[in-house]
This record gives C-alpha cells, structure tokens and sequence, in this order.
C-alpha cells in the first residue's frame, strides 16, 4: 500500500470522508487513491480559498473534521484567508499539503517554498511526514487535533505518497469537552447575585445548539442578566422556540453603547470581545473600563454543562423565555437593505442553513428572522472576507436534506466566485441573494471611522466597484448557476420563492443602488 492510500483509508476509518481539492502535481496519487478507497468524497474547486472555505462550512455543520488537498506553498497560499477563518472559528479541519519530493527539494525548483512556515500562521497542528510507514500515524494525529477545535495541516511529500511500505492507522480515541470547574460557576452565580448590571456573552459551543441557550434564557429570566451573543459567531441554532439574544454590534461606537454601564461581564464559550480595528482616540475593547470580566467557560470546554449548573444553582426552576413563530410581513416598492431582509425573512424555508457574508447590506436581518423556523446561521468569524460562497458549498455537500441561503455582499463574492462552477457541478440545493451596491461599503464607513476624512475622488475610486458594473447574472449563468435580476421587492420574493421550489444552485442579484 503506498503512503496516498494509507493516507485516504485512516481518514475514511476517522470520520472525514470528505476533501474539497484543488491538486497539481505533487497530490496525484492522492487523487488516484480517491478510485481505491471510494468511501472518500472528493470535490472538486477551481480555486484553493473555495476548497478551504467549504471545508469550514462542511466541519461546521457536521461538527467533524474536513479535509483540504492543496499544491505546494502557492495553493496553500490561496487558501489562507479561509483557513485564516476557519481558526478564528475553531472550526476542525485537516489540511493535506503536497510537497515536493524529498529528493527534489534541495533542487530549488520553481514551486519550492517554505509550506512549514505558512501552514504554522493558520495551524494549531503541523507536521511534515518523512517517511511512508509514518503515513497512517501522523494523518490519525491529524484528525485528533483537528478534532480539538483547530486547523491540522499535514505536509506530505510526493515521494511519500508514492512510496509502498504504509499502513492504515486506527482512528484516534474520541474527544470530549472538559467540564469547566465548579467554583466557576459558584463565582458567577454570586456575581448574578450582587444585583449589579450583569451581561451574559454567548458563543461556541453555546450557541451552536439549543439547550446551552435555553439555559442562559432561564438564568437571565430569573436574575435579569442581560444576554448577548458574540459578534460573528460559528455557528448559531436560532428561530422559533429559542431565546431572542442580540449580537455585540460590530462598529466600535455602537458595541460600546451596547455595553455602556455593565459591572460584570460573564463569558460562556465566548473570548472577552475587542474591536476589530485600532481608531484614533477609541479603546480598543468595548468593555468598560470598570468592567469586571468573568469566565464561566472557555472555547474548548462544556460551556453548555456550565450554564445548565448556573441553572440550576441561580435559577432552580425557572423556565426559559423562547421567541413565538413570527414573519414579517412583506414591503413593497424598490429595494432596500432592510426590505430585503424583510423578505428573507418572510420566506426562509424550514432547516435553512444561512451563510451571512451581507456585511452593511444585512440591516435588520437578525431582528427580522428572529421569529421565523428553526434554522443554523454560519458568520464570518475571522473577518477575511470571501468565506460566504465557499461555506454554502461545505454546508450543502454536509447537508444535503436542506436548504442553504447565501447573504453575499457583491465585493467579497468576487473574491471567491469560483464557489459558484462547484455548486452547479454538484447540483447543490444553495440559493444565493447577492446584494449588489456597487461599492466596497464596509470601507466607505472605515475611511471616515479612522480620521481619514480628506478622501476625494481618487481614494473614493478604490472603494467603488460600480464602474463598470458587475453583471451578476452573467457571471452566474457562466458556471452553470441560474440566475435572475430582481430591483423591487415583488421580484426579489417571487424568485426566491421559485429558487426555493427547484432543486440545484439559484443565484438573484439585488439591486440596491438608487435609481438613475
């Protein structure tokens, strides 16, 4: 058995029996062995940051490592802003590098670079295989701290895969989250007690399920702490029958309002909160400066154990407080930000995955779907943004059986278009609503948050993309996607409501910019 095979067959036997791959040379025999091992579902993707952004869609929601088959530095170079995401995420993926072989490197050929070191700036895991018979142990380590909630990339040189003399490894011993200690949640549960200004901020594993939210609404009903989720969070369970928790907003001035006169900050799978960016003038975190910061759980640990203790010993028998079925009902007349989320809203299907890539377009659409059934909302968490495209492709190959929305501001789609040939090629149920603004808008609001207040026409030309316009539908129809133009909300629901009906990939292009 060569090193490819052995490779393959240990990460089927461990549970990762997808790879989204963009392979060249050096990753050949991987993408032979695919043919001998077919437990293994290879997916192809024309760019390396789709291949990497679906591999944390895929691990997000199956809670399982993905797998990535990538060419050299240069492909894993492409791929970083997604994995960049993915470990901001703590989103477990297997990152399977080709090199050159072992003979080759010393040559300095024109594909040779330094791999070790990019994977180490995005991985919590590297390791280099130097030898076939260490092929099945290192792919198990692989999956094993992956499996802890980060990036596991795997450098394996083509004489390696090659090579006969490897062996399948057995799948690495399970993984638990430890149970965060008691006299955390006892020194929280005073803190709920002290009648002071208490928020309870919400993330990982918390918010990934209903039961850890269920148990913060029925603390924050009984001791009137305040619950708020984190900003961009993994992956969030939300709709009817769970609590109605608002985000930290984004904006620095706005995150600090939303926290202004808090005492006591109490974290549940969540990393006390910091603006994204320095300003001139502007703390850098939006707790107050006589904030005290509590953690209940960390990333990583049982925080949903943790909050039903809280509970239990804050709140006995208090009940949850969950938000009733609603829709809004449908405006009409031009698009806007908000109708359109006043329109997802109305007709999000049941068991919808949503990737949230609308940046400013999506005003309103957290409010606005609050009540609607039950679906998943995957964020941008690491900020690099060209995630949403390439996570509808992991989360539509992950679950088949339901259908995915895509919110995607038109700047960061082009980053990853290449997501859209993917999903046409494997007919995946992913509805795209593309608001199209014309404009990089999320920098037009940086520019002036910054000080940077002497922007003319010229700096103004790098944050429009208007001229000449991006033809959505063109773009979209050339790799195979359906696609459709809507400028009013009356057009805007009536294609989705036919994108919802028919199965495969649907793209409609928003029109948000002003008439004339």
């Amino acid at each position: 058995m060569n090193g490819a095979q052995a490779l393959i067959r240990t990460l089927v036997d461990a549970g990762v029996d997808v790879c989204f791959a963009n392979p060249g040379t050096s990753e050949m025999h991987f993408v032979a062995a695919l043919d001998d091992v077919p437990g293994m579902r290879g997916v192809l993707t024309l760019f390396e940051g789709v291949a990497t952004g679906a591999a944390d869609g895929w691990a997000r929601m199956t809670g399982r490592p993905a797998a990535t088959l990538l060419h050299l530095g240069p492909g894993l170079g492409n791929g970083l802003a997604n994995l960049h995401n993915a470990r901001r995420g703590r989103t477990p993926v297997v990152n399977v590098v080709g090199d050159h072989a072992r003979s080759h490197k010393r040559l300095d050929a024109p594909l040779e670079s330094d791999v070790d070191s990019l994977a180490g700036t995005v991985s919590g895991w590297v390791r280099r295989t130097l030898a076939p018979e260490d092929v099945g142990a290192d792919a198990a380590d692989a999956v094993a701290a992956a499996g802890r909630g980060q990036v596991a990339t795997l450098v394996l040189p083509a004489d390696v895969s090659w090579s006969d003399g490897a062996a399948v490894a057995g799948p690495p011993p399970p993984w638990s989250r430890p149970v965060p200690p008691q006299h955390r949640v006892d020194e929280v549960a005073a803190v709920l007690a002290s009648g002071e200004p208490v928020v309870l901020l919400l993330g990982g594993d918390v918010l990934a399920g209903e039961d850890g939210q269920l148990a913060a609404s029925a603390v924050a009903g009984a001791t009137g702490v305040r619950l708020l989720a984190e900003t961009f969070p993994a992956r969030w369970v939300r709709g009817a029958g769970l609590p109605d928790i608002g985000k930290l907003p984004y904006p620095p001035e706005v995150a600090m309002k939303s926290l202004a006169g808090t005492r006591h900050l109490v974290l549940a799978g969540a990393v006390p909160p910091v603006h994204f960016f320095g300003y001139p003038g502007v703390p850098g975190t939006p707790v107050p400066a006589d904030c005290s910061v509590h953690v209940l759980s960390e990333p990583g640990e049982d925080g949903v154990a943790a909050l039903r203790a809280l509970a239990e010993l804050a709140a006995p028998g208090a009940a949850p407080q969950p938000v009733e079925a609603s829709r809004p009902e449908l405006p009409a007349g031009r698009l806007t930000p908000r109708a359109v989320s006043a329109v997802v809203g109305a007709l999000l299907p049941e068991r919808a995955v949503v990737v949230d890539e609308a940046i400013t377009s999506g005003v309103g659409i957290a409010e606005l779907t609050s009540g609607a059934p039950r679906h998943d909302w995957l964020s941008l968490t690491g900020g690099a943004i060209g995630d949403g495209l390439p996570m509808a492709v992991g989360a539509a190959v992950a679950c088949p059986d339901r259908p995915v929305l895509v919110l995607q501001a038109d700047g960061s789609a082009m980053y990853t278009l290449q997501a859209l040939w993917t999903m046409a090629r494997e007919q995946l149920d992913v509805t795209v609503v593309l608001y199209d603004n014309g404009s990089y808008a999320i920098l037009q609001g940086e520019l002036a948050r910054v000080g940077a207040t002497g922007g003319g026409e010229r700096a103004g030309q790098l944050l429009d993309i208007g001229g000449p316009a991006l033809d959505f539908v063109a773009l979209a129809t050339g790799t195979g996607v359906p696609a459709t133009r809507a400028e009013t909300v009356e057009e805007l629901a009536d294609q989705l409501r036919t994108a919802f009906r028919e199965p495969g990939p649907h793209l409609v292009q928003a029109v948000l910019r002003p008439a004339g």
